[in-house]
């Protein structure tokens, strides 16, 4: 079952190939024009094409990145003709800690006002955990930055502005980037809760004389896990995606800002491989929430 779900994403991962590749090429502007001006020669430019290989037909060209990527080959980039390879390899760590720093923020977020608000279901918790979810729902992550920037690091200087010099540093980045999960795992958290405070089950629990403590986390709460579980894997592919707009915005040298960078420089193989992994990132995730499943509630069986 395993198996048949890893070779269903093989079509997935080329369709993501063929789409970047061919959408790229219709981005207006010329890398050779790029890398050498406005005022290079003709002879320059043509020479300078040709031993990047971009006067040959795209078909050809796909099929020679598709032939060198199966044997483990990223290419060079155009721009600086480093390995993509290890500017992936530089990037990726970056990526990985932010992303995991600004889930754990939703998650010490999101779940404690989840279950207040379904324990307190129509009380001023609730209002306060929904407004406060609303909120941060609202508040797109190139709006956000700034401000946390302007009060933090400008009018209160507790963290830097930018960069990746020290713990300090990641704090604003990873509130920025996990503040809309907390808000998505507030809502899905009460919602799941509540529907699962009125099941059969809990009712058992309750008449059994168990403590209250007892029936809200070992019972309730472990069923209403897995729609939440369902979340977290989804918008941790996006997180490690390299959450492009944070990256942007606090200068942190991950694969969101690498894909940004080669966007603008034309630098086609190193667009071609950031969007590759993240499109990988997406599928080992999914396939990972669906083991967390099993892990939660070993009813669950991977689905044909």
């Amino acid at each position: 079952m395993l198996l048949k779900r890893l070779l269903a994403v093989l079509p997935v991962v080329f369709g993501v190939l063929l789409l970047t590749f061919l959408l790229i090429h219709l981005v207006p502007g010329d890398p050779v024009e790029v890398m050498l001006g406005e005022s290079a020669a003709a002879a320059d430019r043509v020479q300078l094409r040709a031993d990047l290989g971009l006067d040959r037909p795209l078909p050809v060209q796909f099929a020679d990145y598709l032939v060198r990527l199966a044997h483990g080959d990223f290419g060079r980039s155009i721009h600086s003709r480093d390995e993509i390879a290890s500017l992936l390899a530089e990037r990726l760590p970056a990526t990985a800690k932010l992303a995991i720093s600004a889930l754990l923020i939703a998650l010490c977020i999101g779940l404690p006002l989840g279950i207040i608000a379904a324990l307190n279901h129509r009380g001023w918790p609730d209002r306060v955990a929904t407004l406060t979810s609303l909120t941060l729902s609202a508040m797109p992550h190139f709006w956000l930055g700034p401000l946390l920037m302007l009060v933090f690091a400008l009018w209160l200087p507790w963290f830097p502005v930018s960069g990746m010099e020290g713990w300090t540093s990641i704090v604003l980045p990873a509130l920025t980037l996990g503040s809309g999960l907390a808000a998505i795992l507030t809502r899905m958290t009460r919602a799941s809760l509540l529907e699962v405070l009125h099941e059969d089950f809990v009712r058992t629990a309750r008449a059994k004389g168990l403590p209250e403590r007892t029936v809200i986390l070992r019972h309730a709460l472990r069923a209403a896990l897995l729609p939440v579980v369902t979340v977290v894997g989804l918008q941790l592919g996006f997180l490690l995606a390299g959450a492009v707009i944070t990256e942007t915005v606090f200068g942190w040298e991950g694969v969101g800002r690498l894909l940004v960078e080669s966007i603008e420089k034309r630098d086609y193989p190193v667009t071609q491989a950031c969007v590759l992994v993240i499109a990988l990132i997406y599928v080992v995730v999914n396939l990972l929430t669906d083991l967390a499943y099993v892990r939660i509630d070993p009813r669950v069986r991977f689905s044909e």
